[in-house]
């Protein structure tokens, strides 16, 4: 698949490359809007972005837009793609292109190139009747979209901002072959059945509530959970030398001026004024962990020093970005900052990457790595900025693991490697980060006493693992359709007596399996074991235990296994003390 730059180059690439993929959606992009113009000529464009899966692209309407519109379109890009248009690429200046786009009604692009220094050239994508200024990549030929289909329509301000023109989004998802797209919307469809918000409510686990959106309300089994994963985090931490620091939820202003989150954060903060004095709630553990170091005199023997935080954000997001536990507006982050010399930086970040291999190998997750480089609201100088690149190419590079870069995707205080993990039905989710930063040590005038007895500047890795526990449980709601492995589960065993005659051994059992710190719950319910059965299946809890006559007899327990095949489920009778082992086993796997 040739693929074409904005500088006339044409390279070859496939679609499973990510440069490859996002030309291919972002020109699909282009085939929509051109569809659109097609069929509603009067129709204003906004902007079209390829995205994690798929594109979509704004549109000004003037009527309203149904899903009876939506086939249209999608029918006029099929007879886009047939025409087998071959793109090209052309610039003007800004002079031109706006003029261009004035005598075509164009109002919203006619703004973004008002915003253009004036002597930059604009790069211009033509296929067909259509023309866009883009920046590109894109594919060579529109032929190469043999499967198309979209998805959905939505509402999006222009530019994000509720003071601006609401638009219709449509987002849409295409591909080099009709079989990948019969793929992807099966995997649709079992997304939606094991959507963390259904299963959630479901399950128990958590809600969200209209009182307070973007803020999850944890039920007793969710929080549990999140204990548990909690729990996993500190036995770990301690055990590779981490200390746990807690930092106050809301500090000055001054303090987020200094860390340079005041300039380059602002809009993601929440703030109050207390005693005529402004704070913010924080939105990043990394300041209040930098007071903790200056609180004393360090010394090069402490290092390399690692502090970990698990502690309680908060991030103003825009109320039509918000996805339950996945993108909220409070959550917890599972911090850790590392202070360091300068010969430590190597082994403290591949250090890292073994203790987050270890992390995602208990959930069963495979993960792919990006090193996100300098954006352009960045702080620091270049040579820092290099120095830091090179460090984690280093890294990444000596521990033989493959990785890709993601140009300008880095904090504003340094580059950062980001993990992916692909969950069970394939899905990418970024979750774990190590970002070093040579800003904010200097920022805050950190040091240490060295050997030689004067004072040197530490090194820091900014690092997460869960990255938001709230998003990761979600993640692994979903990774394991609420079927969730023995030691992560609520609810490890359900007691179901056949009748109230037996209700009493049943409340002994729960009390045994209490005491050797089973998760059990006891249905003491009225209706038929049958029915019962089925509750607790739905449910999806690892292990029935059915106790009767012959239990009580024998002191014992007839076990099902909900994770074999129907079949060998029923795993007969046996003593309480060899089910607690099973447990056991099942936790240590």
């Amino acid at each position: 698949m040739k693929i074409l730059r904005n500088d006339q180059q044409v390279l070859e690439m496939d679609f499973d490359s990510k440069e490859g993929r996002k030309a291919f959606w972002h020109t699909s992009a282009h085939v929509l809007a051109q569809a659109v113009k097609r069929l509603y000529p009067e129709a204003k464009c906004g902007i079209g972005p390829a995205i994690e899966n798929g594109f979509y692209y704004d549109f000004d309407f003037g009527f309203p837009f149904s899903e009876e519109h939506l086939a249209k379109v999608e029918a006029a890009m099929k007879d886009i793609v047939r025409e087998s248009l071959v793109l090209s690429v052309y610039d003007m200046s800004k002079e031109e292109a706006y003029e261009y786009m004035k005598k075509r009604g164009e109002s919203y692009k006619m703004e973004l190139i008002s915003e253009i220094p004036d002597d930059e050239r604009i790069t211009f994508y033509k296929q067909g009747d259509y023309a866009e200024f883009c920046a590109g990549p894109h594919i060579g030929n529109v032929s190469h979209i043999k499967a198309v289909k979209l998805l959905s329509v939505a509402g999006a301000y222009w530019r994000g901002s509720e003071k601006n023109p609401m638009l219709t989004r449509i987002y849409g998802i295409s591909f080099p072959k009709a079989s990948m797209l019969e793929e992807y919307l099966k995997q649709l469809e079992e997304a939606k059945a094991r959507d963390h918000r259904k299963l959630g409510k479901e399950l128990e686990l958590f809600a969200l509530m209209e009182e307070g959106p973007g803020l999850p309300f944890y039920f007793p089994k969710g929080l549990l959970m999140k204990n548990l994963l909690i729990d996993y985090w500190r036995k770990i931490h301690r055990r590779e030398g981490y200390e746990e620091i807690s930092t106050p939820m809301m500090l000055m202003r001054t303090l987020w001026e200094k860390s340079g989150h005041w300039d380059h954060y602002r809009e993601n903060m929440y703030t109050t004024s207390v005693d005529d004095t402004d704070y913010a709630i924080k939105p990043m553990n990394c300041p209040g962990g930098m007071l903790v170091y200056k609180s004393k005199q360090h010394s090069y023997k402490e290092f390399p020093m690692r502090v970990g935080e698990l502690g309680i954000v908060h991030r103003a997001e825009k109320s039509g970005t918000l996805h339950g536990l996945m993108r909220a507006r409070c959550f917890t982050q599972d911090d850790a900052h590392i202070f360091m010399r300068e010969d430590q930086v190597m082994s403290e970040i591949q250090g890292v990457m073994r203790l987050i291999d270890e992390f995602y190998a208990r959930f069963g997750f495979r993960y792919e790595i990006e090193l996100s480089t300098r954006p352009e609201n960045s702080i620091g100088s270049d040579e820092e900025w290099e120095l830091a690149i090179a460090s984690l190419k280093a890294a990444v590079e000596g521990v033989g693991k493959p990785y890709e870069i993601n140009e300008g995707d880095g904090a504003f205080y340094g580059p950062k490697l980001d993990f992916h993990i692909r969950d069970s039905i394939g899905r990418m989710w970024q979750c774990g980060t190590i970002q070093l930063d040579f800003q904010l040590p200097q920022r805050f005038d950190l040091d240490y006493i060295g050997q030689d007895g004067e004072k040197h500047r530490p090194i820091m890795l900014h690092r997460v693992v869960f990255g938001s526990i709230d998003r990761f449980l979600g993640i692994l709601i979903e990774h394991y359709g609420g079927k969730f492995p023995v030691w992560l589960s609520p609810v490890q065993v359900k007691i179901l007596p056949v009748s109230d005659k037996y209700l009493g051994y049943a409340k002994e059992l729960s009390q045994i399996l209490l005491g050797q710190d089973v998760r059990e719950e006891l249905d003491e319910s009225d209706e038929k074991l049958g029915y019962k059965i089925r509750a607790a299946r739905m449910e999806k809890v690892p292990y029935l235990i059915v106790v009767g006559e012959k239990e009580e007899k024998n002191r014992s327990v007839s076990v099902r296994s909900r994770d074999l095949p129907q079949e060998k489920q029923d795993l007969g009778e046996m003593k309480v003390e060899a089910f607690v082992s099973l447990i056991r086993e099942q936790e240590n796997a």
